[in-house]
């Protein structure tokens, strides 16, 4: 087995053994869904994403592809897309990065400290740069909207089948979660 393959296998099952909710995507360990909350004391708070993880196979050489699932307002995140603009992950990624770094580290950081000078949402940087808390209130909308534990418990009744704009609620689906999350 080559070192890029038992990386992937190292990572992955750290994120599995956490507290972390991951749900592999067609049993593969260089796919998959992780249910990431909001950090406390942000605006943030009590939401609760589903982020599509696809390691690429130079990983950990090459950084992994991170997307947010369900909408969330932030300078940094493409709204539609879920794309995330972080130097950490797209431009001075290390081999000394792991998965857990991700989820643990860089996202929470990302949420707490949003850069609206190099925003992927101009909206939500010109929204935070000129009202800040319009901002806020309009995040927490879109947490209460998108990423709440009503919303996803509503969703899953619905299952939409639309992946470019599917929210918690499309975590529902024929792959079992491997890992459970304290909500």
């Amino acid at each position: 087995m080559s070192s890029p393959k038992r990386r992937i296998e190292s990572d992955v099952m750290k994120l599995l053994m956490s507290d972390y909710e991951v749900t592999l995507v067609n049993g593969s360990m260089q796919e998959f869904y992780v249910r990431f909350k909001g950090p406390d004391e942000t605006p943030f708070q009590n939401g609760i994403w589903k982020v599509h993880v696809e390691l690429p196979d130079q990983y950990p050489y090459k950084s992994p592809s991170i997307g947010f699932m369900n909408r969330i307002f932030h300078p940094n995140i493409d709204e539609l897309s879920g794309s995330v603009c972080l130097d950490v992950i797209n431009q001075t990624w290390s081999p000394m990065f792991d998965m857990i770094n991700i989820f643990e580290v860089f996202l929470p950081q990302l949420l707490r400290y949003p850069n609206p000078t190099d925003p992927l949402n101009g909206e939500a940087a010109a929204l935070l740069m000129r009202e800040p808390k319009a901002y806020e209130s309009k995040v927490k909308d879109y947490v209460q909207k998108y990423a709440s534990r009503d919303a996803a418990e509503d969703e899953s009744a619905d299952s939409s089948d639309d992946e470019a704009m599917s929210s918690v609620g499309s975590y529902a689906s024929d792959d079992e979660p491997a890992g459970q999350m304290e909500v």
